[in-house]
């Protein structure tokens, strides 16, 4: 697989993504697509219904320091953005529909305040305009000997109660596979992150999915961003928890498709 800008990435579609040539130019029909993942994930946080999506190009990325992708990880939001923007330069995307889940839907947020002109369209999943972390996630994420303990909390925190034991045991083993420093560093990032005094200078289409049982970033959380933007849409997935892509790929691939195509 590809990488650019010292970010790996997963893509879909026929061709690729051209040699830094034809993409910006809206050759074809797709729309591009960004996908951005959560504090210690990678691409494959994104399900392949979603890295997949049918007649759109997709780039599902690894942040610095996660997955595939070299080099450290960042401790604060904004950081992340400049690599996101040297990353769409890469590609040569003036623009792209952005997806994020929690810290990368706070990365979202980020890159549409701090340029709009680079966002078609933001679909942030488990969102919030602030991401506050529980002490204990960030005292037990601090060093090695608690990062485990750490993981377990996390883990548990992040899927529905009838999530299957299967998905929860492959996400636990896929984070502890992280540097303790960079999960570390992504939830001081989070815990730093407040916008709830600018949302209503975003007047991008904005989607909006939480699951119903997400209890790293409850429902009001997604409630409040919707009442703060301007133009955006609020869908709710039924029984899903914080990894709601993950738990209900299907449902969260539609709603986020039928949105696309309506930009």
């Amino acid at each position: 697989m590809p990488s650019v800008a010292n970010l790996y990435y997963f893509f879909h579609e026929k061709e690729g993504f051209p040699e830094r040539e034809g993409l910006s130019k809206g050759e074809g029909s797709s729309t591009p697509l960004i996908l951005i993942h959560g504090a210690g994930g990678s691409h494959l946080h994104y399900p392949p219904e979603l890295r997949r999506m049918n007649g759109f190009k997709v780039a599902a990325l690894d942040l610095p320091g996660h997955g595939k992708s070299e080099g450290v990880g960042k401790q604060n939001i904004d950081d992340y953005v400049k690599n996101i923007l040297a990353f769409l330069d890469a590609l040569n995307l003036p623009a792209a529909v952005i997806i994020g889940h929690s810290m990368g839907s706070a990365i979202a947020l980020q890159l549409a305040l701090n340029a709009p002109n680079r966002v078609l369209g933001l679909v942030l999943l488990g969102s919030g305009s602030r991401l506050r972390v529980a002490p204990s996630i960030l005292e037990n994420t601090a060093t090695e000997a608690t990062f485990p303990l750490a993981v377990k909390s996390i883990i548990e925190a992040s899927f529905s109660s009838k999530s299957s034991s299967h998905l929860k045991e492959l996400a636990a083993k896929k984070m502890l596979e992280t540097r303790p420093t960079v999960l570390h560093g992504d939830f001081i990032a989070c815990n730093n992150f407040n916008v709830g005094e600018k949302l209503g200078d975003i007047k991008i289409p904005t989607l909006i999915v939480c699951g119903t049982e997400d209890k790293m970033t409850p429902p009001q959380y997604s409630k409040s961003l919707h009442e703060e933007l301007p133009n955006s849409e609020l869908e709710f997935i039924e029984g899903a928890g914080h990894m709601v892509m993950l738990e209900k790929p299907r449902q969260v691939a539609e709603v986020v498709e039928r949105f696309i195509k309506k930009l």
